[in-house]
C-alpha cells in the first residue's frame, strides 16, 4: 500500500489509511516534518477522540479517550536516547496493553517489541507526501512459518 498526497488531502488520505491498520499498535517513521504527527492527530479525530489532541514531543506519551470511552496513546520517541528510558516511561506496559498506540520514530524499538504491529512511512517530496504500509510478519505469523517447515 503506498498513497501519495498533498496536505489539503490529509482527511481523505487519513480515512484510507486506518483501512490498512490491522493491530494496535502502530509505527510512524519518516524525517523530521514528514508530518508524522499531523497524520497522527487526524486519525485520532477519525477515531472519535474528544480531547485536545497535541504532539507528545516533551511530555513523550500523551492518553486519549475516545467518544467510546478506549483508550488510545500517542507516543514520541524522538527525544529518547537508549532502551533503559523506554522501560522508566513503561513503553512496553502501554504496548501490551491492548489499547491502541501511535508511535512517532518507532523505528527506534522495532527489534524490542513482541507485539504484532503495523508500520508506516512517511515521506515529503515538495509540498506533497507519500505514506507507504511496510509489510512485518508478526512473530507468530514468522513461528508458524518456521514449524511449517
Amino acid at each position: 500500500m503506498k498513497i501519495n498526497f498533498e496536505l489539503s488531502q490529509l482527511t481523505q488520505t487519513s480515512v484510507e489509511l486506518k483501512k490498512h491498520i490491522k493491530n494496535n499498535v502502530v509505527l510512524i517513521s519518516g524525517e523530521m516534518g514528514a508530518g508524522k504527527t499531523t497524520l497522527i492527530k487526524e486519525l485520532l479525530r477519525l477515531m472519535d477522540v474528544e480531547d485536545k489532541v497535541s504532539s507528545p514531543t516533551f511530555s513523550i506519551v500523551n492518553e486519549y479517550v475516545t467518544s467510546h470511552k478506549e483508550t488510545i496513546y500517542h507516543m514520541d520517541l524522538y527525544r529518547i536516547k537508549d532502551t533503559e528510558e523506554l522501560n522508566n516511561i513503561g513503553l512496553f506496559e502501554y504496548i501490551e496493553s491492548g489499547k491502541t498506540c501511535f508511535i512517532e520514530w518507532g523505528e527506534m524499538i522495532e527489534k524490542s517489541i513482541y507485539s504484532d504491529y503495523n508500520k508506516f512511512v512517511i515521506s515529503k517530496v515538495n509540498k506533497s507526501r507519500s505514506i507507504k504500509k511496510i509489510r512485518w510478519v508478526s512473530l507468530k505469523d514468522f513461528i508458524i512459518s518456521l514449524l511449517a517447515l
